[in-house]
C-alpha cells in the first residue's frame, strides 16, 4: 500500500470508531431509559399499594425480595435520580462526540445542537417581565 492509500484507511478507520462511539452511546441511553420507565411503572403501582407497612416483592436481579413498601419506593426513587444523572452526564458527553464526528469529516458544527433548556427561575424571570 502506498502512503496516500494507509492514509485514507486510517483516517476512515478513525471516522468509523468516532461514529461507532456515538453509536454506543445512543444505545446505553436507550437502555438507561428503558430502566427509567421500569421503575416509574413500578412506582406508579405502590402508589396504588394499600399501606405503607405492608411488604412487596421486588425482583433485584435475578432474585425476588420481600420489602416494606416505604423502602421500596425510597430505592426506587434513588434508582431514579441516579439514571437520570448517568442519561443527562451521556447526553452532555453525546453532543461532543457527534460534533468531534463533525470535525474530523470537515463539516461545520451543528447549530442549536448545544441549546440548554431554561431553568425555573429563568422561566419565572420571563414571566415577570412579561406581565409587568
Amino acid at each position: 500500500m502506498d502512503a496516500d492509500s494507509q492514509f485514507v484507511l486510517q483516517y476512515m478507520t478513525e471516522i468509523e470508531e468516532a461514529a461507532e462511539d456515538v453509536l454506543t452511546t445512543k444505545q446505553q441511553i436507550l437502555d438507561l431509559n428503558i430502566k427509567r420507565n421500569t421503575n416509574r411503572e413500578a412506582l406508579n403501582a405502590l402508589k396504588t399499594a394499600v399501606c405503607d407497612s405492608e411488604k412487596v416483592q421486588v425482583c433485584f436481579g435475578n432474585m425476588f425480595i420481600k420489602l416494606p413498601t416505604s423502602k421500596t419506593k425510597e430505592i426506587l426513587k434513588r434508582d431514579q435520580e441516579q439514571l437520570d444523572m448517568q442519561i443527562n452526564d451521556l447526553r452532555k458527553g453525546l453532543k461532543a462526540k457527534v460534533n468531534h464526528v463533525y470535525e474530523m469529516q470537515g463539516k461545520p458544527e451543528l447549530r442549536g445542537y448545544n441549546l440548554c433548556p431554561l431553568t425555573s427561575d429563568e422561566v419565572m424571570a420571563i414571566n415577570s417581565i412579561l406581565k409587568g
